[in-house]
């Protein structure tokens, strides 16, 4: 991982090697499988496989499926996917569930010590006792049941002999500490539901801030790297380690978590976008997953770029979410070819070139690296042009085409506007153009200029496409006086745009995820689930250009 900026993280784990705290260092990534990814997933990522890479350790990759509610096997193999994606590969690969009975026992040694007891209290009761945060909490009346009543009740908890709700395990810590964490917390819950990995072997199950410290422990975890929101859960995870007699200390620490403009940073809102319709699922390139981010062609190698320069704080911040943009614009410059794409098309007919001729024009590939080499493309008697480079009565300093008017075809020649055609409802539907051949790019025409150059795509052999422009998905609020708006009264109606155009032929031939710079429009991506082999569908990254500084 590259020190491009401030990395506290890191520095720590030096110290602790320097010193001899630790002789190696083990992290882990523990998702929760109930939703996708998205791209705050992806520093926690790269901050956790990174910082082990660059000391020569180990990340695990851990689920932490203690709630079967609301996790799914496609949750866990989404996850695998955007981690390996992203450039990392896992030293080991564990689930929460897999320590299910460890758990257990560590819990029953609570109840032995008299840590832990078992509440009939329901949900809503056990929060009027917590407490507030200028109020100490009271305790349950059911708080100072022996340990023989709480062991029986706690088999028969897990016997099945109870219903969902009906009672928890709660750790028996401080009903007045002034860190609500440590009010005593539930440890676990009843839940009559079949999980992905255990199927029925258990009707209860862990709660996760009891069942994440216990897993780091056992993994042998140095440094368990979290966000900023499990602060004051420290307490309670160092709690759980040294009362369930854990025979490894992993400590936690908190880095601020990323939050971007217009974009949504939460798994469940992001399922509520998807649920209700909004998006067509979870990798909707308008969404911040990792799949949809994939989908619409951002690049590892930019989002592993911007996490890095973002760098991990002990503070968490807003980042505008166009700089994100200027590192793919930055990866894709050296890597995308370029080519020509006509979104609204327009047909001109140059009426003085010969019928039924098809000239080979040369191309480069990437004028910024030579190496790419140059491609060919047809030229003939009619091709489109895009219908925002015409006007009739143009504004002054118009440098496009309009009638009378002579502008540069890119790779190609000068054309001027003789005549315009149009439809009954005088709508434009052609233009007729004639060409100058003496001005042929690449002859070293000198006779006059032009201010205008258009880019354009040969009829005859343009192959159709569909192209998918886009806006954010959420709009921040923007007037200080306006009432903050609901999380789904952001949702962008103008998010999308879909247009049917025309590319150059030597795109006949092009696969899912490949990306090209078109002339004027920025940088598409081949869409991998809407393309089929008679239907191209291209996904724009992003424009060629941003305001954004760095």
């Amino acid at each position: 991982m590259e020190n491009n900026a401030s990395n506290f993280i890191k520095t720590i784990i030096k110290d602790d090697l320097e010193t001899g705290k630790h002789d190696h260092i083990i992290t882990r990534f523990p998702p929760e499988p109930n939703g996708y990814l998205h791209i705050g997933h992806a520093k926690s990522i790269i901050l956790n496989f990174g910082v082990a890479d660059d000391f020569n350790g180990k990340t695990n990759l851990r689920f932490d499926d203690t709630n079967p509610l609301k996790e799914d096997i496609e949750y866990v193999n989404s996850i695998k996917e955007d981690v390996k994606w992203l450039g990392y590969d896992w030293d080991n690969l564990f689930f929460a569930s897999d320590y299910f009975d460890e758990m257990f026992k560590r819990a029953v040694l609570l109840i032995n010590k008299g840590l832990a007891y078992v509440d009939d209290l329901n949900a809503e009761q056990i929060r009027e006792y917590r407490g507030t945060l200028t109020e100490p909490g009271k305790d349950s009346p059911y708080r100072n049941r022996t340990v023989e009543e709480n062991l029986d009740l706690f088999d028969r908890m897990r016997n099945g002999e109870f219903e969902n709700g009906t009672k928890v395990l709660r750790a028996k810590i401080d009903m007045s500490s002034p860190n609500i964490n440590l009010r005593d917390p539930v440890i676990y819950r009843i839940s009559h539901t079949e999980h992905h990995n255990t199927g029925n072997k258990w009707c209860i199950y862990p709660m996760y801030a009891f069942a994440h410290p216990i897993e780091d422990a056992i993994e042998g975890v140095t440094h368990s790297i979290c966000t900023l929101e499990f602060e004051d859960q420290r307490p309670l995870y160092d709690w759980i380690v040294e009362n369930c007699e854990m025979d490894s200390k992993p400590q936690q620490y908190e880095f601020g978590r990323l939050n971007l403009t217009n974009t949504v940073m939460s798994k469940r809102k992001l399922k509520q976008l998807v649920d209700e319709g909004f998006v067509d699922g979870w990798d909707d390139p308008r969404m911040p997953t990792i799949s949809g981010l994939r989908r619409r062609g951002y690049t590892p190698e930019a989002i592993r770029a911007f996490c890095q320069e973002i760098g991990v704080a002990k503070t968490s911040g807003v980042v505008d979410s166009q700089m994100l943009d200027h590192f793919v614009r930055e990866d894709l410059k050296l890597k995308a070819p370029r080519t020509m794409a006509v979104l609204n098309p327009l047909k001109v007919v140059i009426t003085n070139y010969p019928e039924g001729e098809v000239e080979w024009l040369d191309a480069e590939v990437n004028p910024e690296v030579p190496e790419m080499g140059m491609r060919k493309i047809p030229f003939s008697r009619e091709i489109y042009i895009e219908q925002d480079d015409f006007m009739e009565n143009p504004p002054k300093k118009y440098f496009r085409l309009f009638p009378g008017n002579e502008v540069r075809l890119k790779h190609a020649y000068f054309i001027k506007c003789e005549e315009v055609i149009k439809d009954d409802n005088g709508n434009v539907i052609e233009l007729r153009c004639t060409y100058d051949i003496e001005t042929k790019s690449g002859s070293g025409f000198t006779g006059r200029k032009v201010k205008g150059t258009l880019h354009w795509v040969e009829a005859s052999q343009a192959i159709s496409a569909e192209f998918r422009n886009y806006q954010p998905l959420i709009l921040d609020t923007a007037a200080e006086d306006e009432e903050e708006k609901t999380f789904l009264e952001r949702v962008n109606p103008e998010s999308i745009e879909v247009l049917q155009g025309f590319v150059e032929p030597n795109m006949k031939d092009v696969q899912p995820q490949d990306k090209f710079q078109f002339f004027r429009h920025g940088y598409y991506n081949v869409d991998s689930k809407l393309t089929k082999s008679d239907h191209l569908v291209f996904n724009q990254i992003v424009g060629l250009k941003s305001s954004f500084k760095m």
